[in-house]
């Protein structure tokens, strides 16, 4: 591993992560829409990323080092979304549990696919 690669995925990762925790304070709930937002949204962007990255010469491997790895491997977090899920079952939510875990695992790849297939032709 070359340090400029860590040094990448660091500093994106530090943004990613101060990203979340911002979003989730921004969006108190009893109900972790937070943690959904950010896994919908760091989806949607990781599938824009990758598909301009395909298309795109200007986005680089650092580009995406930083970006895709770093950053929205931060910002979105599958872990905080098993302790909610684990949360939710535990206190007796066991609908609330089951949307949170359905919608996760529907729209994170929907908005990906969407993000990747059709918002790099919609920008041109």
């Amino acid at each position: 591993m070359e340090p400029k690669a860590l040094l990448l995925v660091a500093v994106g990762g530090a943004c990613g992560a101060v990203a979340r925790y911002a979003i989730t304070e921004w969006i108190p709930s009893d109900f972790p829409w937070g943690t959904l937002v950010v896994n919908v949204l760091g989806s949607f962007l990781l599938g824009i990323l990758i598909a301009v990255g395909i298309t795109n010469e200007q986005v680089t491997p650092e580009i995406l080092l930083l970006v895709g790895t770093g950053a929205l491997g931060a910002f979105t977090t599958m872990s905080t979304f098993s302790v909610d899920a684990i949360q939710l079952i535990d206190s007796g939510e066991h609908m609330p549990a089951l949307s949170y875990m359905l919608a996760n695992f529907i729209l994170c790849p929907l908005f990906a696919f969407v993000g990747w297939r059709y918002i790099p032709t919609i920008l041109g």
